[in-house]
């Protein structure tokens, strides 16, 4: 019978224990206080015994993960037990320091649970704890979307209601009447008049939306039902606390945050503005090799001001891949030949005014393994009931800086939670869909690699295909406009420039 688990400093001293026993604090702390001096020290036991417990331990940096057991017990058994509690640890902590596992005790104590139950071993693994613990319930989400559901339908019926009671008080003033009362509230009865406006506000306050700080009302008194008022209370006391020091984490996470800043152009648009985007789809196989990849590129022209709308496009074309280009048919192509220039083919003409020209396409199509321009190599490994996956990302072309990187892998479903190893960035679990999302805020030529660990029950086949996603500022084919001048005088005219490159379709299958 396994009669204690607990975490403790090289010193004896308890930091988080759960007795699966009746068994005094005394008792547990004594235990504890015996089990350093009883440890032989340059001996490879893992476990020590006295005349009434066994020690089964395994050390972990400052720490031990120690069981008490008596000492019938099966000691094979109690060293598998003592692997998944030892395993457990790390899901919940980041390090395996005092304070971090005091941060997180109750956690661990509900693990340690669901792994032990009155003394004996659950047959359960790290991703059912994890889906255990988490205690994820179909009926409640049932529940809230059917009360969602009634809050919606009843909303409705009060502005059904209320627009009954104003068409009603419409009708009577047209017919000289005097608008039906409403009795029933104590002695006084309210008029239909003030009865309906009482209604409609406490509507239109219902349906604001949540965020601080609160739209602005007209002054003067109101008897509608004030909801939300305490957000401005909240916005107070989170400054208030800002302005002491303390780092406060948004409720919009970070990518949003960073997903706008790559999203907003970063300059401002001049009279001649252009945008340069590429779009790439992509197929690899799961074992190496290029299937297909195909890139489009497109130039558009956008003139505000008829100034310069008889101007030509200095194009630098730094590209080796082989790229093919395509000028618009009202484009002289002679000149572009020649002179990497983009003008119309009649010089007397003008570009059109406020409205998007695309004046230059290129297209690039390859099997070239070279060529791509992020590597990802997904490696799942079977290992017992549980598969390790191994997943890895490298930078091939590194003059290019991919922003907001969404890494998906599908995971099987009715499995529970990935219990993830080792990890550069960060990670989502969307348990609805079953996809993990490896989420990577930059990836360029200082950050050119990286990799994520995780375990779950599986096949092989299930963790494809991958799907990667991205945004970036730079383009891929290097194909640049340098200089734009008018075509009388050749004098340079200021231009601004958006270089957008996107993902179309990018999956290893």
């Amino acid at each position: 019978v396994l009669l204690a688990a607990a975490v403790c400093t090289k010193a004896g001293k308890a930091i988080v224990s759960r007795q699966f026993v009746e068994m005094t604090r005394t008792r547990i702390e004594g235990l504890l206080a015996a089990f350093p001096k009883l440890m032989n020290t340059g001996k490879q036991h893992t476990f020590v015994e006295t005349e009434s417990v066994r020690y089964v331990y395994q050390p972990m940096e400052k720490l031990y993960m120690v069981l008490i057991t008596t000492k019938n017990s099966n000691i094979l058994e109690d060293l598998e037990t003592l692997r998944l509690f030892s395993r457990v640890i790390p899901e919940y902590c980041r390090a395996l320091e005092e304070n971090e596992i005091s941060e997180h005790c109750f956690d661990l104590i509900f693990a340690f649970d669901e792994i032990v139950a009155l003394g004996y071993r659950e047959n359960v693994n790290l991703a059912q704890i994890r889906t255990f613990t988490e205690m994820d319930s179909h009926e409640e989400k049932v529940f809230r979307a059917v009360r969602e559901t009634q809050e919606r339908e009843a909303k409705a019926e009060m502005r059904r209601k209320a627009k009954e009671l104003q068409q009603a008080r419409r009708d009577a003033e047209r017919h000289g009447k005097k608008a039906p009362g409403f009795g029933g509230f104590g002695s006084s009865a309210v008029s239909g008049d003030k009865m309906t406006v009482m209604i409609t506000e406490t509507i239109i306050e219902t349906e604001k939306p949540k965020v601080a700080p609160a739209p602005a009302r007209p002054s003067g008194p109101s008897k509608a039902l004030k909801l939300g008022a305490k957000g401005k209370e909240v916005d107070n006391f989170v400054d208030k606390l800002k302005s002491e020091g303390e780092n406060i984490m948004t409720s919009v996470g970070k990518r949003s945050a960073e997903a706008a800043k790559v999203l907003a152009p970063s300059i401002n648009m001049e009279s001649v503005h252009m945008k340069i985007e590429e779009k790439i789809s992509l197929t690899c196989g799961r074992d190496g090799g290029l299937q297909n990849m195909e890139l489009h590129g497109m130039i558009m022209l956008h003139i505000s001001d008829e100034k310069f709308a008889r101007i030509r496009l200095h194009v630098e074309n730094e590209d080796k891949r082989g790229v093919q280009l395509q000028t618009h048919p009202n484009v002289d192509k002679k000149l572009f030949t020649t002179e990497s220039q983009i003008g119309l083919k009649n010089p007397e003409k003008s570009f059109p005014i406020n409205s998007d020209v695309g004046v230059l396409k290129w297209r690039l199509q390859t099997t070239e393994e070279s060529f791509i321009p992020l590597t990802i190599n997904c490696w799942p490994s079977e290992s017992g009931n549980s598969c390790d996956v191994n997943i890895e990302y490298e930078l091939q072309e590194e003059s290019l800086e991919l922003n907001d990187v969404i890494i998906t892998i599908p995971l099987p479903s009715g499995v529970g939670a990935p219990v993830i190893g080792e990890i550069d960035g960060e990670y989502r679990h969307d348990s609805r869909r079953n996809l993990l999302e490896w989420c990577l805020p930059v990836i360029d030529a200082k950050n050119k690699s990286g990799s994520l660990e995780f375990s779950i029950a599986g096949q092989p086949n299930d963790f494809f295909p991958v799907q990667v996603s991205f945004i970036s500022k730079k383009n891929y084919c290097n194909i640049q406009v340098t200089k734009v001048t008018q075509v009388d005088g050749n004098s340079p005219v200021r231009f601004s420039t958006e270089t957008t490159f996107l993902v179309d379709k990018y999956e290893i299958l």
